[in-house]
């Protein structure tokens, strides 16, 4: 009869867990999410922490004047997510001009950039069904060059306190497991480790070791990534944070756990929160040197009308 129990029970709790794990996170309606906290005709969502007096703490933060570079190098050979590509044709001119026998070099780049290599995802890139941020519609707004509003050209430089979390670290490994969701717990216990604390404005840079595989092994690189999961995001809305990246191309963890969800991480923070999403960032050497706070800097391309933009951030140490 023990057995039975023991049998029920262990079934019952299965069950549960299935039944938790199918209802997953749900979208907030227009209602609960609209107008967002900076109004009904907001644009910027998260970028609105952008004042002097942001900048002026974050410069506070610079000892050395050390810069580290965040930003991945653009080649041919880097991992593309799905259809992207990026090809760089030279244009070399000639003959000589001038007595002083100029020359000129250019290039045409082919590629989206928007979305390759180190990119900033604006709020146009998601929706939920065809509500944008602040429950503006796409189609309305959607055009054959651009869109007409929410374009990543509204946002300019971003200069605030930056965190790093190194999750990977803190579970004493080099490098996540592919498929690893990254808990609250998690982050909890990595900013404990670490002594830091997340607060309003801030960029938090998760590193989970997987940046690794870049240009070594794109086919696992761009499969199976470790990363936070739904609740971890939520989590970092509520600390009102300007953004979160990463050192893998989506940031939250994929496959979804919850197989019924796709990319929810993208709604919660572009859609619902206004919240900026950094992906495919180089984040080794900060984890190695044991930079946990620095000024943090970035500044999305002014492209009319993108979802995003190909961007070079910096920590300040």
């Amino acid at each position: 009869m023990k057995h039975i129990f023991a049998g029920a029970a262990v079934l019952l709790s299965a069950i549960a867990a299935s039944a938790q794990a199918a209802d997953g996170w749900q979208a907030p309606t227009a209602d609960q999410r609209c107008p967002s906290q900076w109004g009904a005709a907001d644009e910027r969502g998260a970028a609105n922490h952008m004042t002097p007096a942001r900048v002026l703490q974050a410069t506070r933060l610079v000892k050395t004047g050390e810069i580290v570079e965040l930003g991945r190098v653009l080649e041919s050979g880097m991992p593309l997510f799905g259809t992207r590509k990026f090809e760089v044709l030279t244009k070399r001119t000639g003959p000589s001009l001038g007595a002083n026998k100029r020359r000129s070099n250019e290039e045409l780049v082919i590629t989206e950039i928007g979305q390759v290599g180190t990119q900033f995802d604006m709020f146009s890139h998601q929706t939920i069904g065809n509500s944008l941020y602040n429950c503006i519609d796409s189609d309305e707004i959607g055009t054959r060059n651009g869109f007409t509003k929410l374009g990543v050209e509204k946002i300019g430089m971003l200069f605030t306190r930056g965190v790093l979390l190194d999750v990977a670290a803190m579970k004493g490994v080099d490098m996540l497991d592919g498929g690893y969701e990254i808990t609250v717990a998690d982050l909890e216990a990595t900013a404990a480790r670490q002594g830091v604390t997340i607060g309003a404005g801030d960029a938090v840079l998760i590193h989970s070791g997987y940046g690794r595989l870049w240009g070594v092994d794109n086919a696992k690189y761009n499969g199976s990534t470790p990363g936070i999961g739904a609740p971890a995001a939520e989590w970092l809305a509520k600390k009102n944070v300007m953004l979160f990246g990463a050192d893998t191309f989506g940031v939250e963890v994929t496959p979804n756990p919850d197989k019924s969800l796709s990319l929810p991480v993208h709604q919660i923070a572009l859609v619902v929160h206004g919240i900026f999403l950094l992906e495919n960032m180089k984040l080794d050497e900060l984890a190695a040197s044991r930079t946990y706070e620095f000024a943090f800097a970035v500044q999305p391309l002014k492209i009319k009308g993108g979802t995003g933009s190909t961007v070079a951030p910096v920590a300040i140490r």
